[in-house]
């Protein structure tokens, strides 16, 4: 029988409902240059991407010029830090589900697309970095999701097989990498899935079956 012995969340839109912010936070910067993303573009296709891959596609098929990159970038994490001071907050039942979690011995981490410094962030001000094993970034890996590299960089450095690891994911991206990766895969629509109850179920359904 197959024991679930990690969990790799990813954050935006699984643990932090943050989707809406950097959709806002890079538009705002965008929009400096006659250029926005629209909403369908953004759930469509953009959802989950790191900025730098979403301005390179911007560049390729809209003619967004690429010196532009680095200063747009830079824009887009100073809304999005200005985002998260404002609207971060700890959410009750994502508290009680790590900690339950944690206690029944499961090792935790975070896997993210997100800058290495707004990961930090986020999980400080939602209280619950002290829950995890550690967290990985864009920044910790040479490809970014939908590529597997950064949850089989997470499930190494845990050394543990990706059988024994389960990955909450909620966007197309995510969710590629995940399979990619071996591991187990839970998706969610959005961060009130993610519960106790949600994730205990899935690890009874996976340990029952393998």
């Amino acid at each position: 029988m197959a024991k679930i012995r990690a969990i790799l969340f990813d954050m935006d839109g699984v643990l932090i409902d943050a989707r809406e912010w950097h959709y806002d936070a890079l538009n705002k910067a965008l929009r400096l240059f006659g250029m926005e993303i629209s909403r369908f573009d953004h759930l469509v296709t953009y959802d989950g991407l790191p900025t730098r891959r979403k301005l390179e596609m911007l560049t390729k098929e809209r003619g967004l010029p690429e010196k532009l990159h680095h200063f747009i970038n830079h824009l887009k994490q100073i809304y999005t830090i200005e985002c998260v001071h404002q609207k971060c907050a700890p959410v009750f039942e994502h508290e009680y589900a790590l900690a339950r979690l944690k206690n029944e011995g499961l090792q935790l981490a975070v896997c993210s697309n997100s800058i290495r410094n707004s990961i930090e962030l986020m999980m400080q001000r939602a209280n619950l970095i002290g829950y995890l094993e550690f967290f990985l970034s864009n920044e910790d890996v040479e490809k970014s999701k939908p590529d597997p590299e950064i949850y089989s960089t997470a499930i190494q450095r845990l050394s543990l097989s990706p059988e024994e690891c389960l990955i909450v994911e909620d966007n197309d991206h995510g969710v590629k990498a995940a399979l990619a990766s071996g591991a187990h895969l839970l998706r969610v629509s959005n961060v009130s899935e993610v519960n106790y109850t949600n994730i205990s179920r899935r690890i009874k359904e996976i340990e029952e079956l393998c």
